[in-house]
């Protein structure tokens, strides 16, 4: 059974995979796999940019959504007219030719990935290039364009190290998807940075500790040579930040609310017996 493994920090937005499949499927007839996709409005695989974190403390991830090729797929049981149906090699396909145009499977997806095409009357959404795949290439357009290997296509048994620890998208229905991810962006960076008011220079190696107010774990790193500190993929949660260096009086941040990835900005670190108005 094919799987599709996205990894989201191997991603580097250069769109090749959402150009790719627009090149394949636009303008293209591949009955009975798919109908020409439409030049605008749809996105078999899309490619979305998160702004994580304000300024300076900000960085780009780009989330993928396509058809999750579901082994439970609602979208199948909603079909009215028994036009959608799972391969054997686990690909979910919309049967252009028996699609009534009436739209059930769009409400049944959990993840939205299903488009309506007004001018054919048919739903449509990614087919993993089925029709390659019977011509005997290895991988859809999206995955041999990735330049980086964010991408990978296969049996599930050859990447099964690798989906040991990947994860698929929540949904509210037991869908059973069969695109699987690593690295989503459902944790949070706090980062910040440590500077010297009295002489107006940042603080190389200074201990900052992390310590969650809820289970107390307490990860402890260092400044760089910037100042800067980034604790990477905390859990959602309150957190405290304990800033320390020899010669200087020690500064506490709390509460720290992490719903979101989150700048807490440039701390003040004083001196040890100076003097402050």
């Amino acid at each position: 059974m094919k799987v599709l493994l996205i990894d989201i920090d191997k991603c580097n937005g250069c769109y090749n995979c959402q150009i790719a499949c627009k090149d394949e499927h636009v303008a293209n007839d591949w009955s009975p796999i798919a109908k020409p996709q439409p030049d605008t409005g749809q996105f078999w695989h899309k490619v979305t940019d998160i702004v994580q974190g304000s300024v300076p403390k900000v960085r780009v991830r780009y989330m993928h959504d396509t058809c999750q090729q579901c082994d439970e797929a609602p979208c199948i049981t909603a079909c009215r007219s028994a036009a959608i149906y799972k391969r054997d090699d686990g690909i979910v396909i919309i049967d252009p030719e028996k699609c009534a145009g009436n739209r059930s499977c769009l409400d049944a997806c959990p993840y939205n990935v299903i488009y309506f095409n007004t001018d054919l009357n048919i739903s449509q959404k990614c087919t993993m290039c089925a029709h390659l795949l019977d011509e005997g290439w290895t991988e859809p357009r999206c995955v041999d364009a990735c330049p980086t290997g964010a991408l990978k296509f296969g049996e599930e048994e050859e990447l099964k190290d690798l989906l040991a620890s990947a994860e698929t998208l929540p949904s509210d229905t037991p869908a059973k998807p069969r695109v699987y991810y690593l690295n989503l962006p459902n944790k949070y960076f706090i980062a910040g940075a440590v500077f010297d008011p009295m002489a107006d220079e940042v603080l190389e190696g200074v201990t900052v500790s992390l310590i969650s107010l809820e289970s107390k774990r307490t990860i402890t790193l260092q400044t760089d040579f910037f100042g800067d500190f980034w604790f990477e993929k905390q859990e959602p949660g309150r957190y405290s930040l304990k800033i320390e260096k020899t010669g200087y009086v020690a500064a506490t941040l709390e509460p720290i609310e992490a719903s979101k990835d989150l700048n807490v900005g440039d701390i003040a670190l004083q001196p040890q017996g100076e003097t402050h108005v």
